[in-house]
């Protein structure tokens, strides 16, 4: 029979996911960069370029959401703290599933 083990703190990985997080998110504005330097596609692509700060939007709002976690915050303040509504919604959603 397999013997229980005790959890390792959850708290270090979120801060760690939080930083993978925040390289993604700096990884989606370099390559913006690059690509805002190209007029042809700065001219024909505007609205797809757009979705490269959504992007790191959701990142950088993941990560910080992780942060919170990771100093101990309650999940349902940590969500609240959120500021891109459909993801805020999505999570409130997903919580409540998990009850």
């Amino acid at each position: 029979m397999a013997q229980p083990h005790s959890s390792p703190p959850i708290g270090p990985l979120h801060a760690a996911l939080a930083v993978e997080l925040r390289h993604v998110r700096a990884s989606i504005e370099q390559l913006a960069e690059t690509l805002v330097v190209d007029e042809h596609f700065t001219t024909h692509y505007l609205e797809q370029f757009q979705t490269f700060d959504l992007l790191a939007q959701y990142a950088d709002e993941s990560a910080s959401l992780l942060d919170r976690l990771a100093i101990g915050h309650d999940p349902h303040e940590a969500v609240a703290g959120v500021r891109l509504g459909m993801v805020q919604e999505r999570l409130r959603t997903a919580m409540t599933g998990a009850v």
